[in-house]
C-alpha cells in the first residue's frame, strides 16, 4: 500500500514546552530528547519556550520524546486538530489515510472516522504540523481541509453531502436508462425467443453487440467514470480501494467484451461471448448503492443537525435605551437580552427582571417547562413559553452550553470504540486479499474449468471482486456510534469520551455521591410537630424569625419554608448564637430558644414529651431541633436534604439491569443508611473525606470489578476521574464536565439508567453490523468465485454480485439507524420541587 512518505525537507517538528525558566533547563531538556532512539538532534530555546526535534529515521516515536521531556520534569504541550476528509469510500480509504497522517513527525495519535468523513489527529508541532498534515492526505489522493472551531463546517459538510446525493442521483438516472437497454438485449435475447427472433430480424446479432457496446461505454465513462477517477490513482499507487474493485470488475467484463466484439479473433475459438450487460448493470446498481447509502448517512447525523437548529438567528439587545433587533453574532457579553413568549433564548444568560415558563427539553430531555425569575440561569436555544423576561449575557458563541452540546456531541461521534480494533485490522488487508481471491479465481477457473474456461474465469473472477464489500465493514461501527451518541444528546445524555459508550455496558456497580445526586443538595423542612397549646403557624413564625439572623443553611431552609406558608419573619432582637447548642432572640416580646436536645436541657427543660418523634426522625437520618418560647417546650422541627423524587425509580431500574448500587458519601453513617434504606441502596460507604472518595471507589472496584460513580462534578472529580466511567450529573450550565466520561444535562438520576440502556442497545447494535459485513464477505466471496459450482453447479451472476454488494452497505446503515427509534426505559420528566410537598404535609 503507498503510504505518505516525509520529504527531506520536513524531518522536524516543534515542542511547546512549560515550565523551562533558565539554561539548566535547556540543558535537560536537550539531554532527555536526545536520548531517544531515532532522534537525530535537539535545540531547545528558553525564549520561545520551544524545542525544534529532528528524526533520524520516520519509524522513531514521538510519544517517546514526549515521555522523555515529562521525565525530565517539563509539560510538553501536544495540540490537536480535526480535518474533513473527501473522497473515502471504504474501510481501506479509513486505515490508509491513518497510517498517512500517523507517519507525519509529532503525531501522537490519529483516527478518521468513514461516517463523518472527518479525521482527528492530536500532535507535537505548531501550525506547519497542520499543513504536513493535510499534505499527508492529499498524497493518499484525498482531499482534506482543516476544520476550525465556530466556522461554518456543519453547514458547508451538510451542503457537500446534499451536492453528493443529488449528483449521484443524476448519475443513477442516467445509468439506470442507459442500462435498461443492454440488459433487455442481452438478458432478453437469452431467456425470451421473442426477443431473440425480434434482435435477429431487426437489428441483427454483432449490431446488437455494437448497440451494447455504445450504450455501455457511456455508462462506464459517463455515469460511471467516478469508480475511474478514484479506483485507477489507487491502482496505480498501489493502494487498492472499493473504487479498484468495482474498476477492476467491470474494466475486466468491459474489457473481454470490447475485444469480443471488435476484434474476436485474439480470443480462443468459441469463447468471443459479451458482458456488457454485467459491466452496465454492475455500475447502476453499485450507484444505487451509493445514493441509498448517502441517504442513509445524511440521516445519522440528524442530531448534530437538530442541535445546530436550535439556535436562535437573532437577539433583542438594549442599548443606548432603543430595543434592537441583532443578529446573533453581534451579541456581546453582558448585553441585556429580551425575550417575548414563543421566541428562543439567543445566548446563555442570568435573568434579571420579569419571570416565564422556559421549556429546556433541549438540555435536559425533561418536557416540563421551567420556570424562570429574577437571578435564574437561562440556556441559549431553549423555548420561551409564556411571559417576557430580560437576562444579562454571560456566555455567547463557543462558550454556551449548546455549542458545548454540539462539541461532546462531535467529538464522541469521530471517536473509535476499542471493539474497532479489530476490524482495523482486517480492513488492512481486505482489499488486497480480495483481489488476490479473485485473481485465483480466475487461474484456477481457467486451468480447471469447463469450455469455455475462459469466459467461466472471467465472469467468477469478477463476481469475486463485485461481491466484496468493504464499505459495510467500514461502516458498522461509526454509523452506531453517531445515531446512539446523537439519540442520546436528544435524551440529555452526553458521550464525552467515545470509549464510555463501550465501557459503561460493561460496569458492574454504579457508586452515587449523596448530595446534589441523590438528594436535592440543600436542606428543607421536612417536619413540624408542635406541644399542646401551640400553634404551628404562629410557633413556624416566630422560629422563621430568629433564623433570619443567621446564615446557617439550616436557618435558611427554615425561612424559605415559612415564607413558603406565607408566613414573614419579624424583627428579632437580642440575637444571640451559642456555637454547638442553638440560637435565641426575642421576638415581639417573648423569648424564643431554637438549638438541640443539650439546648435545652441547659434552660432547664425535659424534651421526653417528644421521645417517640425524635426517635423516628433520628432513624431517618434527619436533624432534629426544639423550640422553646418564654421558658415552655414548644415544637420539635426536623431538617433535611431531601431525597429526589426520581431516585427510588432509578435505583430499582438499575436494579433490574443486574447492577449493585453503592453509595460514597461524607455525612454519618446513620444518616447515610437511613437514605439508603428508604431509597433500596445495596451498599453504603459513609463519613468519607474528598479524598478519600478514591479509595472507596478503588476499594469497590477490586470487590464488585468494573465501576461507574455518578456525582455532581465538582466536589466529586477525583473520584470522577478514578472510577472506570465517570458520570456527571448536574443542570447542565454548572457542571464539571471535565472530570467526566458521560454527562447528564439534567439533574435526574434516571438518566445514568438511560445511558447504561442506551450504551448496551448500541454495542448490540454494532456487533450486529460487524458480524453482517464479515459474515457477508466470508460466505458470499467464495459462492461468488464459485466453490459451490462442483456440488450443484451454481455459479452468482456479476450482476446478482453488484446488486448484494450495494445491498450490504445499506443494511449496516440501515441497522444503526433503528438507534434512533430508542426509547428510554424510564422517562426523564419534569416534578414538583418535594420541597414544597414535604412542608405543606407537616409544617
Amino acid at each position: 500500500m503507498a503510504e505518505y512518505k516525509r520529504p527531506d525537507a520536513e524531518p522536524a517538528f516543534d515542542i511547546p514546552i512549560e515550565g523551562m525558566s533558565c539554561a539548566s533547563c535547556v540543558a535537560r531538556v536537550e539531554k532527555a530528547i536526545r536520548s531517544v532512539e531515532g532522534v537525530a538532534s535537539a535545540n531547545v530555546n528558553l525564549a520561545t519556550g520551544r524545542a525544534t526535534v529532528a528524526l533520524a529515521q520516520p519509524g522513531a516515536a514521538p510519544e517517546a520524546v514526549d515521555e522523555a521531556i515529562r521525565r525530565a520534569g517539563y509539560e510538553p504541550q501536544s495540540d490537536r486538530v480535526d480535518l474533513a476528509v473527501e473522497g473515502m469510500t471504504c474501510a481501506s480509504c479509513v486505515g490508509r489515510v491513518e497510517k498517512a497522517l500517523k507517519r507525519v513527525p509529532g503525531v501522537l495519535e490519529a483516527s478518521v472516522n468513514l461516517a463523518t468523513g472527518r479525521a482527528s489527529a492530536r500532535f507535537l508541532g505548531g501550525h506547519d504540523t497542520v499543513r504536513r498534515l493535510i499534505a499527508a492526505v492529499e498524497t493518499t489522493g484525498y482531499e482534506a481541509q482543516e476544520i476550525r472551531q465556530g466556522d461554518d463546517h456543519a453547514d458547508r459538510q451538510q451542503a457537500a453531502r446534499e451536492a453528493e446525493t443529488s449528483s449521484l442521483w443524476r448519475s443513477l438516472l442516467i445509468a439506470l436508462v442507459l442500462t435498461l437497454p443492454v440488459f433487455a438485449l442481452e438478458m432478453g435475447s437469452h431467456f425470451v425467443p421473442a426477443i431473440h427472433d425480434w434482435v435477429q430480424a431487426t437489428l441483427g446479432h454483432q449490431e446488437s453487440w455494437y448497440l451494447q457496446f455504445a450504450l455501455t461505454t457511456i455508462v462506464l465513462f459517463g455515469p460511471g467514470l467516478r469508480f475511474f477517477r478514484k479506483g485507477v490513482p489507487s491502482l496505480i499507487r498501489r493502494a487498492p480501494d472499493m473504487d479498484s474493485l468495482v474498476v477492476m470488475g467491470t474494466g475486466a467484463a468491459y474489457g473481454y467484451s470490447v475485444a469480443a466484439t471488435l476484434a474476436p479473433g485474439l480470443l480462443p475459438q468459441g469463447t468471443a461471448n459479451v458482458y456488457y450487460e454485467a459491466a452496465a448493470v454492475i455500475v447502476t446498481l453499485i450507484l444505487l448503492g451509493r445514493y441509498l447509502e448517502a441517504k442513509a448517512k445524511g440521516r445519522t447525523s440528524e442530531a448534530i443537525k437538530h442541535l445546530l437548529g436550535l439556535q436562535a438567528k437573532t437577539a433583542r439587545v438594549i442599548r443606548d435605551g432603543e430595543s434592537l433587533e441583532v443578529p446573533l453574532e453581534e451579541v456581546r457579553v453582558r448585553d441585556f437580552v429580551q425575550v417575548r413568549p414563543g421566541e428562543k433564548v439567543p445566548v446563555d444568560g442570568e435573568v434579571i427582571e420579569g419571570s416565564s415558563f422556559v421549556d429546556e427539553a433541549m438540555i435536559t430531555g425533561e418536557p416540563v417547562p421551567v420556570l424562570k425569575a429574577e437571578g435564574a440561569q437561562v440556556v441559549g436555544g431553549t423555548i420561551n413559553k409564556t411571559g417576557s423576561f430580560t437576562f444579562r449575557a454571560t456566555r455567547i458563541g463557543a462558550d454556551t452550553v449548546l455549542a458545548s452540546i454540539v462539541r461532546m456531541v462531535e467529538q464522541a461521534q469521530g471517536s473509535k470504540l476499542p471493539i474497532q480494533a479489530l476490524v482495523d485490522k482486517v480492513t488492512s488487508w481486505f482489499v488486497p486479499a480480495v483481489m488476490a481471491a479473485a485473481a485465483l479465481t480466475f487461474l484456477v477457473w481457467l486451468v480447471f474449468g469447463p469450455e469455455p474456461a475462459l469466459s467461466f474465469a472471467i465472469v467468477n473472477a469478477v463476481a469475486a471482486l463485485i461481491i466484496a464489500c468493504p464499505c459495510a465493514m467500514g461502516l458498522a461501527t461509526p454509523t452506531s456510534i453517531m445515531v446512539g451518541t446523537g439519540r442520546a444528546a436528544e435524551l440529555g445524555v452526553l458521550f464525552r469520551q467515545g470509549e464510555a459508550l463501550q465501557s459503561l455496558k460493561e460496569v458492574g456497580v454504579v457508586a452515587l455521591d449523596k448530595t446534589g445526586t441523590l438528594t436535592m443538595g440543600r436542606p428543607d423542612l421536612t417536619d413540624f410537630v408542635t406541644a399542646e397549646g401551640f400553634s404551628k403557624t404562629e410557633v413556624l413564625r416566630l422560629v422563621a424569625s430568629v433564623e433570619s439572623r443567621s446564615e446557617h443553611p439550616i436557618a435558611e431552609a427554615i425561612v424559605e419554608a415559612a415564607k413558603r406558608q406565607g408566613q414573614h419573619p419579624a424583627s428579632a432582637d437580642q440575637f444571640e448564637a451559642i456555637p454547638g447548642f442553638g440560637v435565641s432572640a426575642m421576638v415581639e416580646g417573648k423569648k424564643v430558644d431554637v438549638g438541640a436536645d443539650r439546648f435545652m436541657g441547659k434552660l432547664g427543660l425535659s424534651v421526653s414529651d417528644f421521645d417517640p418523634v425524635a426517635a423516628r426522625l433520628g432513624q431517618e437520618g434527619k436533624s432534629t431541633l426544639y423550640v422553646a418560647i418564654d421558658g415552655r417546650l414548644a415544637a420539635v422541627i426536623a431538617v433535611a436534604d431531601p431525597v429526589k423524587p426520581s431516585t427510588p425509580e432509578a435505583i430499582a431500574a438499575l436494579h433490574a439491569l443486574g447492577l449493585k448500587v453503592a453509595m460514597i458519601t461524607g455525612d454519618n453513617r446513620r444518616t447515610a443508611e437511613a437514605i439508603a434504606r428508604q431509597v433500596g441502596i445495596d451498599q453504603v460507604e459513609a463519613e468519607v473525606l474528598p479524598d478519600g472518595k478514591v479509595a472507596a471507589v478503588e476499594g469497590l472496584r477490586d470487590r464488585q470489578g468494573k465501576i461507574a460513580f455518578v456525582g455532581d462534578g465538582i466536589n466529586d472529580a477525583p473520584a470522577l476521574a478514578a472510577a472506570d466511567i465517570g458520570i456527571a450529573i448536574g443542570t447542565g450550565t454548572d457542571i464539571a464536565i471535565e472530570s467526566a466520561d458521560v454527562v447528564l444535562m439534567s439533574g435526574d438520576l434516571r438518566g445514568v439508567v438511560n445511558a447504561i440502556a442506551l450504551s448496551k442497545a448500541t454495542i448490540r447494535n454494532i456487533r450486529q453490523n460487524l458480524f453482517w459485513a464479515f459474515a457477508y464477505n466470508a460466505l458470499l466471496i467464495p459462492v461468488a468465485a464459485g466453490v459451490l459450482y462442483p456440488v450443484n453447479g451454481m455459479l452468482l451472476s456479476p450482476i446478482l454480485a453488484a446488486g448484494a454488494m450495494a445491498l450490504s452497505s445499506v443494511f449496516v446503515v440501515g441497522n444503526a439507524l433503528r438507534l434512533r427509534r430508542f426509547e428510554a426505559p424510564i422517562g426523564a420528566k419534569a416534578e414538583p420541587d418535594p420541597r414544597h410537598q414535604l412542608t405543606e404535609k407537616t409544617a
